[in-house]
């Protein structure tokens, strides 16, 4: 294959031979120019056509994974996924929903998460759901449901900046933005903009 300044350097001797060989013609200059620009330009399209293409799609897929992390023997994180895209950079994307379990040092299930789809940002070691997220705390019986929400494994904490609602066995609150721990022992609310008591039937009533 004849590379980029090869090419260039052949069409150059291709115009000067040519020019002479037109001018012996009698051929005018206005068309010799014309047709100098179309080998130009042919030579730059060449050039352009062998440009390597970059690829910034996943390098890995897999299907129905179910993933589990351990410490000291004891499973702590279960992960269920029906697809997993995996990045050259080491991010993951779960394009088609995510359910995760977390357990204690005894092995019991003591709260989950589910998104309709996430993504894993590998350098910053932090997690996104978006779609329709919910968080339960098994032993609290809480519910949290939010759009979007990210969680970081190291400072064990959830946040969201959307509209969140957050139900308990005595009552339901709402607002906007949220800071909790990641198995919500406890939780602050930004912007409460309402709450409900629940009573021993199940009816509530608007307290804000």
């Amino acid at each position: 294959m004849i590379d980029g300044s090869r090419s260039e350097n052949l069409i150059k001797r291709m115009i000067c031979s040519l020019q002479q060989a037109l001018k012996k013609a009698g051929i005018r200059a206005g068309l010799f120019s014309f047709f100098c620009l179309s080998l130009l330009l042919a030579a730059c399209q060449t050039q352009e056509a062998t440009k390597p293409v970059v690829y910034n799609g996943p390098a890995r897929e897999a299907e129905d994974v179910e993933s589990y992390y351990t410490e000291n023997d004891q499973v702590k994180v279960k992960l269920i996924a029906k697809k997993v895209l995996e990045y050259q950079n080491g991010d993951r994307e779960f394009p088609e929903g995510i359910y995760i379990e977390r357990y204690d040092e005894s092995g019991k299930l003591i709260s989950s998460l589910k998104a309709n789809s996430a993504f894993y940002f590998k350098e910053d070691n932090k997690w996104r759901g978006q779609g329709k997220v919910e968080v339960k705390n098994i032993e609290k019986d809480e519910h949290l449901t939010t759009e979007e929400l990210f969680w970081e494994p190291v400072t064990r904490k959830i946040y969201t900046d959307k509209f969140v609602t957050i139900k308990r066995q005595s009552n339901v609150m709402y607002g906007t933005g949220l800071t909790a721990d990641q198995d919500l022992t406890s939780s602050e609310l930004k912007h409460v903009e309402g709450e409900f008591d629940v009573n021993e039937n199940g009816e509530s009533d608007l307290l804000q």
